[in-house]
């Protein structure tokens, strides 16, 4: 792109430089810069990006983007001035966008969207070159930073598409337009800000805002509020699940495989293929279901879809199990709802071991007026599934006890903390070898400290 590319996608002013200079690429991070790139500075609570500006010319930027006047030299660096940087990272994106014709994919849900996004882009990737959000870049500033990652040699991308309340998500759908949208479930997440489950639906719905007749949706039918959409909605719908017989793909014979993961049947013309889902848990049955759903859509054979998923391997602290000294520890602690517990909860039930099963989970954020009754399902789970020793962090971890008390788990095996440091100090002398524990709760919790404390001490 030219830096006249740049005044025209945001609507700005050039104040200094020459508009015919070429930029190599973008970046809202001034220690990224290297030789001809644009710096765009963002504001946030903490940071104004404006003051690194002399830094992202130092390293080489052509020129920048700014939103107010700043009292540096500009010299023969090209300054675009606009009304907000952060709206002008988004016009950039959606210009850039429209020079390719390829196909977007984007993903949303309230759990599921990273795995589900990174299995559809293995399957996609056995017969295309494939652009993919890159870990949770999912916002309103990642995912724009991901459409400048595309190139001439991709010919379709995945987008996953976070949401914390209305308009973000139709903002993400402006700049990439996707013809296939993928919603793995409507739970609790955001329901502080959001209020409700319809809402929260509502919400993800707005993913569909540039579909027409001939774009597909691929839904979760086994989620209630997903089904009741069937015979609504203008386009294209193809259900998946599990115990819904109404689901277009459904999966059959289900069989679970400890670390190994599981495996399940499914008819698709009339033909029935056995798929191995290499990751550990039921919810990833769903996201594979939702990968083969992606994969027919744009002409990939079932044999290559089944390999894209075998091929799959999940991101760092989303369960990602390891040993140490023979404790078997499952680190997901990227996030948690609700419906993440109750999965997470399912493996280490369900994991292959010799000692007890302990569940150490912490809070889960953002859960507003629905706090106290979410953790106290939680402490159910731990008891349904019947794990052995619960230790909980933070003010509503008393909260998932007191649910597993009520469950009926016996109080000596019922551990509250209020920090990680007393949780590790606890462990040290209390896991043993044949242990499996799980270590789980929202990402703000920084509760990975405690996984990578048994595997470094241990």
């Amino acid at each position: 792109m030219k830096i006249n590319e740049i005044v025209q996608a945001t609507g700005g002013q050039l104040v200094n430089g020459n508009g015919e200079v070429e930029l190599v690429d973008i970046s809202t991070d001034s220690r990224n810069i290297k030789e001809g790139m644009f710096f765009i500075p963002l504001k946030g609570e903490k940071f104004d990006g404006h003051d690194f500006i002399p830094k992202s010319f130092e390293a080489g930027a052509v020129g920048c983007i700014v939103e107010k006047d700043i009292n540096i030299e500009f010299h023969d660096k090209c300054v675009i001035k606009v009304g907000n940087s952060l709206k002008a990272l988004q016009d950039i994106a959606r210009y850039y966008r429209q020079k390719f014709s390829i196909p977007f994919v984007a993903v949303t849900g309230s759990v599921g969207k990273t795995t589900t996004k990174d299995m559809i882009a293995c399957v996609l990737d056995q017969k295309y070159k494939v652009l993919k959000t890159l870990g949770n870049f999912n916002n309103e500033i990642g995912l724009p930073l991901t459409v400048f990652r595309l190139n001439r040699t991709h010919h379709i991308g995945v987008t996953e598409m976070g949401m914390s309340g209305f308009g973000e998500i139709s903002r993400l759908v402006s700049i990439v337009k996707p013809e296939t949208a993928v919603i793995t479930n409507i739970g609790l997440s955001h329901i502080e800000k959001l209020g409700s489950q319809e809402n929260i639906l509502k919400a993800k719905m707005e993913v569909f805002e540039e579909f027409d007749k001939d774009s597909l949706a691929i839904l979760n039918g086994d989620d209630r509020l997903l089904f009741n959409l069937k015979g609504n909605l203008p386009f294209r719908i193809i259900y998946y699940g599990i115990y819904n017989d109404k689901c277009e793909l459904k999966a059959q014979d289900i069989s679970y495989h400890g670390e190994e993961g599981s495996s399940f049947s499914i008819i698709v013309d009339g033909a029935t293929y056995t798929v191995r889902v290499p990751v550990m848990g039921e919810h990833n049955i769903y996201n594979a279901l939702a990968s083969i759903a992606a994969g027919m859509e744009y002409g990939i054979s079932m044999n290559n879809i089944i390999k894209g998923i075998a091929l799959f391997k999940p991101e760092k602290m989303r369960m990602d199990i390891f040993e140490s000294k023979g404790i078997k520890v499952i680190n997901d602690c990227y996030n948690a709802s609700p419906a993440s517990m109750a999965a997470a909860l399912k493996v280490l039930k369900q994991i292959h071991n010799e000692g007890r099963k302990i569940a150490i989970l912490g809070d889960m954020l953002e859960m507003g007026e629905w706090a106290f009754d979410a953790h106290k399902k939680v402490g159910s789970d731990v008891v349904k599934n019947n794990i052995d020793y619960l230790m909980t962090v933070g003010y509503n971890g008393k909260n998932i006890a007191l649910g597993a008390l009520q469950a009926g788990m016996a109080e000596e095996n019922i551990f509250s903390f209020d920090n990680n440091d007393e949780v590790i100090k606890f462990i040290d002398h209390f896991i043993k070898c044949g242990d499996a524990v799980l270590i789980k709760a929202s990402r703000g919790m920084k509760m990975e400290g405690i996984a990578e404390h048994i595997r470094e001490v241990r």
